[in-house]
């Protein structure tokens, strides 16, 4: 059986992308698309793809949480001996991708990653939910492990060990923050003639705004 793929297609039409109506600085232009991604009241609004790369350049993406963003970029949480962990750990750079197709928008997003200070990391571990904080310990994530009662039995462990006492952030677990150099912003457009407006630092540490075809 044959499924006909070319015959997906959907017209954006909703919106335009123009320079004249966008913020001189791409994180204030981020906020202004957030707030209006949030009034939409979409699901996971803040799932984001993650695209890392090994040191001799082979690349790996998946799914994660945007926790935080501001002035300096995007925050997100993982496990520091995870692939991920491991990849940024060699080769700190890394790009994010949001597509949020109710509005019709996407955001790609490059730039260098390192880690927030153990204090912003231990503030934040202390919020997550009971559960979470000891899969944290529970874990070791990205690891070949033999079965799921491997899972299960670690956290009934870490369950039994926390009991009585304060569940403390792992040392191999915190946050990262991506400093963006790079941000696109992708408006879909009838006939496939998209919107992209890219951010980029010139050599005065100043963002600038280019048209890309789309």
């Amino acid at each position: 059986m044959t499924t006909d793929l070319a015959g997906l297609r959907k017209e954006y039409r909703l919106q335009s992308l123009l320079e004249k109506d966008v913020d001189g600085n791409p994180m204030k232009q981020f906020e202004k698309w957030w707030h209006e991604i949030n009034e939409s009241a979409i699901d996971e609004a803040n799932a984001m793809t993650l695209a890392t790369c090994t040191r001799d350049s082979k690349p790996t993406a998946r799914i994660v949480l945007l926790k935080e963003f501001n002035k300096d970029g995007f925050v997100f949480f993982s496990n520091y001996e995870s692939n991920k962990g491991r990849q940024l750990n060699a080769n700190p750079f890394a790009s994010l991708v949001f597509f949020w197709k109710e509005l019709e928008r996407q955001v790609r997003i490059e730039g260098t990653v390192e880690k927030i200070s153990e204090k912003e990391s231990d503030e934040y571990f202390s919020k997550r939910p009971l559960e979470s904080r000891i899969g944290a310990w529970s874990s070791p994530q990205s690891q070949v492990i033999k079965n799921r009662e491997v899972l299960e039995n670690n956290f009934t462990r870490y369950s039994e060990k926390f009991s009585d006492k304060e569940i403390n952030r792992p040392p191999h677990w915190g946050g990262y923050i991506l400093k963006p150099n790079l941000i696109e912003f992708w408006q879909g457009g009838p006939g496939r003639l998209h919107d992209r407006l890219r951010y980029i630092i010139n050599e005065k540490d100043s963002w600038i705004i280019e048209r890309l075809a789309p």
